[in-house]
């Protein structure tokens, strides 16, 4: 576990078709919040990129009898065959020390773009599996992670008892499922409750609500874990 004696490194993943979007601005609040803190910030932005989100048979070396991704991802990192993209982002994300998720969360779960970021580049054998086990034992262990996102609804509507339930029902598999399982800690997540909604004065003032919070988190982040 790096003790953070050199800057660290944040990657942000942002998951918005719309660079006018209030996600993308608060994106970029984060970022600079983030430098501000002492980071070096690195932005992945999956549309820009026009990232494939399709964990294909196509991206691996001749598969012969049945496609098992996870066979063919562990095959392809032991044999330095993984498809160049996919190990260009798994370089990004081994290097990064705090992993920031940004997205709008649509039909109560990360954008499709997104998960297939999560499908194709955590990699068996690269992050989990292999020569590396689950959860504490995953090769992610002692780094961070945490969620930076909008939603439609109101905050009310995501609480225990509101229209849509407790919004921690709906980062679990998240949480625990994606982040966790791979090693990460999982700081609170950072969440905008109906931008939409809100006037101008009111975006502003929410963004400034993001940029303390991510400053809040970049410090809990710098903390050693082990």
């Amino acid at each position: 576990m790096s003790t953070f004696d050199a800057a660290p490194t944040a990657l942000i993943v942002h998951a918005h078709p719309e660079p006018g979007s209030f996600s993308t601005a608060q994106m970029t609040t984060a970022a600079q919040a983030l430098r501000d803190a002492g980071y070096r910030v690195d932005v992945l932005d999956l549309y820009s990129e026009a990232w494939a989100p399709v964990l294909a048979r196509d991206e691996f070396a001749p598969v012969e009898g049945h496609f098992k991704p996870q066979a063919e991802q562990r095959r392809a990192v032991k044999d330095g065959t993984l498809d160049a993209a996919v190990q260009a982002h798994l370089g990004r994300l081994l290097a990064a020390d705090l992993l920031v998720l940004s997205f709008p969360l649509w039909w109560f779960s990360l954008p499709a773009i997104l998960k297939g970021w999560v499908d194709r580049v955590f990699v068996m054998g690269g992050v989990f599996g292999g020569d590396y086990g689950l959860f504490g034992d995953a090769a992610l262990a002692g780094k961070r992670a945490m969620l930076l996102f909008t939603t439609g609804g109101s905050s009310a509507s995501f609480r225990p008892g509101g229209a849509f339930g407790s919004v921690d029902d709906f980062l679990f598999h998240i949480h625990r499922g994606m982040l966790e399982f791979v090693g990460y800690q999982v700081l609170d997540p950072v969440v905008t409750y109906g931008p939409t909604r809100m006037t101008d004065q009111e975006r502003a003032a929410a963004l400034e609500t993001v940029r303390k919070s991510v400053t809040l988190a970049a410090a809990d982040a710098r903390t050693t874990v082990r």
